[in-house]
């Protein structure tokens, strides 16, 4: 059942009760920062509270697994756009234990996906096509091999200025502790 019209019910008085006011602010964030993160819905909250951020700090950019899939994606442009459209100086890439895409299987994502009506001629059409479904579907083992990866994607993007910060961090996902493992080229840490 879908909850769109909970949704609509409650906005509706959010925008009525001027609620909205408390989280005015501008497109540019305040810290400077860009964060690169999972979509996981237990650092929906956590994450900005762990990192003492409100709303207007910082460009989130939210994906499966927190990664840099492909260097000219959409994560990477958002990235660079966060950096020269927005002002963003730091970018953190922050992945999480206990993620969804650790160890995720592309024969499971396809058999739910024939099982919620994608045709097998659809898979065969799209395999045909060129379009590697396996390499698409396949998550990751170790969280902070990943970051790591990602750190090092961004730091040797050839659009990527030199003046920018980039480290990673894994964050518990149930206390919020951080833990940096790719710190920038000034510190100790690297990728």
């Amino acid at each position: 059942m879908s909850r769109l019209n909970d949704i609509l019910e409650f906005n509706r008085g959010f925008v009525q009760d001027g609620e909205y006011r408390k989280y005015s602010t501008d497109k540019f964030p305040d810290k400077k920062i860009a964060i690169l993160t999972c979509m996981d819905t237990r650092l929906t909250e956590l994450l900005p509270k762990a990192m003492n951020l409100r709303n207007g700090d910082a460009k989130i950019i939210k994906t499966a697994g927190g990664l840099v899939a492909h260097p000219f994606g959409s994560v990477m442009r958002s990235i660079l756009v966060a950096i020269y459209q927005l002002n963003a100086e730091e970018v953190y890439v922050i992945g999480h234990h206990d993620c969804g895409m650790t160890g995720l299987n592309p024969d499971e994502v396809l058999s739910k996906a024939v099982k919620r009506g994608i045709s097998e001629e659809t898979l065969h059409t799209l395999s045909y096509s060129g379009v590697d479904l396996d390499r698409f579907l396949t998550g990751f083992e170790n969280v902070q091999d990943t970051v790591k990866a990602s750190v090092k994607a961004i730091r040797n993007h050839p659009l990527l200025p030199q003046d920018i910060k980039v480290y990673g961090l894994v964050i518990h996902p149930e206390t919020g502790q951080l833990d940096l493992i790719a710190e920038d080229e000034d510190g100790v840490q690297q990728a």
